[in-house]
Order: C-alpha cells, then structure tokens, then sequence
C-alpha cells in the first residue's frame, strides 16, 4: 500500500490516447499546471479514466493540449504527491487505485493476532457515562418538523458555548471531528494547496488530505506545541491552511502552553491561511481549553470531539466557523446530509447536563490521568522516557519500529507503528501505545515494551 493509502498493483488499462486527452480536456478549465491536476482528477472521479489507465507521455499531453512539457511535468508532479497516478520506470504513468483502508487501518492490522489490543486509541467502554438517564428522557423518536434544522439544537449550543475557549463563531454539531474537517476541507482547499501539519498527527487526517490533493507540509511538536521556527519557515510559501490539535494531541498526549499559543498566533496572523483546531480530547482531560482563535477569530475553526468522553458511537462533534464561512460550511451540509441527528444531539445534552453521567465523566478523566502516569512512571524506571502529560495514548521512542511491533505481536500485544503517523520522513522511530486501555498491572507492561523497544 502506498503512502497515501492507494495502492499501485493493478492491471494497466490502455486506452486510445485520444480518448484519454478528450476525457482531460473536456474538463480542463485553466491551462495551469493546476487545472490540468483538477481536470485529471475530474476525469478520474466522473470514471472517465479508470484505476489502471496508462497515461500518454508528458510531451503528448502538452502538444494536444497546447500547453508547456513544464506545466504537465508540475501537473503530473501534484497528481503524484496526491498518489492520484504512479509513475513506474518503464511501464509509464497509471492511474493509481485506491486501496480501502488507509494509514488508520494499517495501524490497527494487528489486532486479530493479538490478545491486548492498545493500537487503536479508543476508550475504555468501562469508563464511558450510561446513557439510561439521557435515554429516559426522550419521548418520541424524534419532533422535527422538516428536514431544515437548525445545525445545533439551542439548548446543546447554551452548554457548549458555556466551555467553548473563545466567544465569536457560529456553532454546528456534525458527524464525528473527520466529517466536520471533511467538511471544511472539500469547501475550503482547491487541488494541489498547501497545508501544514503537526509532525506527527493523526493517520486519517493524512489520509483525508492527500486524497483530495492537498500537499501536507510538517511542522513538528515539542513539549510545548507546534514548532515556532518551523512554522514560520513554511509559512514563507503559501499556505492555505494550518491544522492544530491545541491540547492533548494525538499520538504524543503534548498540549499547547498559553505562550505558545500566542506565539502561534502572532506568527499566523500575518497570513490568511485558515487555522483548523481539532481537541478530540475534550472533557477526557482537565486541561483548560486552548485556541488561537482569541487571537485570530475571523480565521479560526474550532472542533471538539465527544467520541472519548462520551462514546465513539454517538458520532458527534461541535465545530465553530466565522460566520461568513460558517454560512458556506452549513450551507453545503443542508445539501446534503443537513444536520446532525436532533436524537443523537438531545442525548449528548443529557450526557453533559445530568449529574450522574458528570460525575462518570470526571471519575473517568482521573482514572485516565491515573493509567497514563502509571505507564508513564513504569516505562522511565525502564529507561524509556515519553513525552506528553495527557490523554489515552503514550508516544514510545523504539530503535526499530518493524522489530518493535513485531514483537510486541509475539507477545499478544497490538500497538500502532509510529510510520503511519509521521508527515515526513526521517524521525526518530516510535510506536503507539493506548495507556488508557491498560487499568492494572503497569510494570509488566512496560517491561515489554522496553524488551521489543531495545530490538
């Protein structure tokens, strides 16, 4: 699989090189090494040009369709970056085939073999609020009369604006932190713009990005948050958007500190990228809210996952947008899947109102907080040293990933590889570790970890 979670062994298709160009001119807008990338990309998404198919060589291209080998050549350079195509030597350039899956399910294909699975950082249902007191308290399946509402119902909006790190911006729950980023991604980036990205981050972001084309550019983190210096020097190109998790990120647990916070921000608000905020940590920690957009509101889009405080299957996130995109983000959804379930929103109310399943909450984030440290104090007495305070996930530093977790499979124990997390190459090798699954037995643990850490 490559690394965009396409993969290239496929059957090549050729067809008639006329056919091939008509199919790309027919959606060729601009004669930009962009356009041409979008109108390949087109051509692909409408099935004009199915997995497989042999590209014409770069000169052909550019006479037939009047334009410069050097703006094919870039052309083909985005589609490649975006695992659109594939150029293999001899064979010439295909178009690439999607493989399902991606970068998160690579992570967790080890799970099947293994009888402790902490590859794939989700909570502990133990630890999840019971939903019976919400449950009560609906009547009917559901009271909407049409299918127009409003993207939060108010009384959810009341709760969340109450903890919500700063006052501007619309607010809508949608489906899961990846539909809201999703969201904001299909309406806000064009094919072949840049993005920076914390370095290392989530897999499926990754995966969402450069399936869109969109070209990642990694930043990475320190014990304080994104890097600074190079943030700036990214920022020298342009950049259409920043994406941050401001507190507990995944997979290191660092949080942003208020400095450098606004350090971030006074090195962003001299651009007009958009700065995208996911804290899927949420109530999980105790850790005040964190964003730039006290800083810089008009750009700031900010989403908080419930998926584990309160249950991956609720599938709900809260997002806030300045209000003229928020309008077009909104706008869209109601074009098609309009708004998050007024059911599924009623009971995340009831989960962050009634006492009893606050009370849960707050005895799961200690617990959490508890398991973390644990780790995290077994590992150092094995001279292993991580990084981060927060969260359900421990970032280990091995000296072979492939060995690490290959080991770790021989002793029935799941953990991510590191690799699938990384924007770029050439850091130090790691493995992801779910801590908050792990409630006993801390010492033997990380006993071996350290054991498949030193192979």
């Amino acid at each position: 699989m490559g690394d965009n979670g396409w993969t290239h062994r496929s059957a090549c298709y050729v067809l008639p090189v006329r056919e091939i160009l008509s199919a790309i001119e027919e959606r060729l807008d601009t004669p930009t090494s962009r356009g041409l990338a979008e109108a390949v990309e087109r051509a692909i998404r409408d099935g004009a040009l199915a997995p497989g198919t042999r590209l014409p060589p770069i000169r052909t291209v550019a006479t037939e369709l009047v334009l410069s080998p050097t703006t094919v050549s870039a052309g083909w350079s985005l589609l490649l970056r975006a695992g659109v195509i594939h150029t293999d030597g001899r064979r010439g350039t295909t178009v690439a085939v999607p493989s399902p899956g991606g970068r998160y399910r690579e992570a967790l294909r080890h799970r099947a073999e293994s009888d402790v699975d902490l590859s794939a950082g989700v909570p502990d249902p133990a630890l999840l609020p019971g939903l019976r007191p919400a449950l009560d308290a609906l009547t009917v399946a559901g009271t909407t009369d049409s299918y127009a509402d409003e993207p939060v119902l108010p009384e959810l909006a009341a709760v969340l604006r109450a903890d919500w790190p700063y006052p501007d911006g619309e607010l809508a729950m949608v489906d899961g932190a990846m539909d809201g980023i999703e969201l904001l991604a299909r309406t806000t980036l064009r094919f072949g713009d840049r993005v920076v990205l914390e370095h290392p981050t989530f897999p499926s972001l990754i995966d969402l990005l450069t399936s869109l084309g969109i070209e990642p550019i990694g930043v990475r983190v320190d014990e304080r948050g994104m890097n600074p210096a190079e943030l700036a020097r990214a920022m020298r190109q342009p950049v259409a958007a920043v994406f941050l998790q401001p507190r507990v990120h995944n997979p290191t647990g660092i949080s942003m500190t208020p400095d450098r916070t606004a350090e971030l921000a006074n090195i962003l608000e001299h651009h007009t990228a958009y700065i995208v905020e996911d804290d899927s940590a949420g109530v999980v920690t105790d850790l005040a809210p964190r964003s730039l957009g006290s800083w810089i509101p008009r750009r700031t889009i900010h989403v908080r996952s419930f998926a584990k405080s309160h249950g991956p299957d609720l599938r709900l996130a809260a997002i806030s947008a300045p209000r003229e995109l928020a309008r077009e983000l909104f706008g869209r959804r109601r074009l098609g899947q309009g708004s998050s379930s007024p059911v599924l929103q009623r009971i995340l109310y009831g989960l962050l109102t009634d006492p009893g399943a606050v009370e849960q909450t707050a005895r799961a984030r200690a617990e959490y907080a508890r398991r973390r440290r644990a780790l995290a104090e077994a590992l150092a007495a094995q001279d292993i040293h991580i990084t981060g305070t927060h969260g359900l996930n421990v970032w280990v530093p091995v000296r072979d990933e492939s060995a690490a977790v290959a080991h770790l499979v021989r002793l029935g124990i799941a953990v991510a590889p590191g690799s699938l997390f990384e924007v770029s190459a050439g850091s130090r090798p790691h493995i992801r570790v779910t801590a908050g699954l792990v409630a006993a037995d801390h010492t033997g643990l990380a006993a071996r970890i350290a054991e498949a850490a030193r192979r």
